[in-house]
């Protein structure tokens, strides 16, 4: 049996970044921030065909979650990809996904 050492906030921390970053458009956002490195925020809704509003509520969300940084140059915003965070979620993925294969090869052991 695997033992999950887990507190609620961490878990809640965990789900808010997985949610972050799983969404269609900002992974499409983060896709392009992956492509370009930095850009300003003017050229992202241009680039996605996006409202301003919508992609700045995207953006948000990422930047609550600690997935993009932000460089301010007089008026214009520039975002980069935090990757260490991004490494985060890899891992979490990976202990997610570890953890599944591991049930279900007990499930199909308890059954025979």
């Amino acid at each position: 049996m695997i033992y999950l050492d887990i507190d609620d906030k961490n878990l809640q921390a965990a789900s808010d970044l997985l949610r972050a970053v799983t969404h269609k458009l900002r992974l499409s956002i983060i896709k392009l921030l992956d492509d370009k490195g930095e850009i300003n925020v003017n050229s992202i809704y241009t680039t996605l065909k996006l409202e301003q509003s919508i992609t700045s509520q995207h953006l948000k969300i990422l930047r609550d979650n600690d997935v993009v940084q932000t460089r301010r140059d007089g008026k214009m915003i520039y975002y980069t990809l935090n990757y260490d965070k991004l490494r985060v979620v890899e891992k979490i993925a990976g202990d997610i996904d570890k953890l599944i294969r591991e049930s279900t090869k007990r499930r199909k052991h308890a059954v025979r």
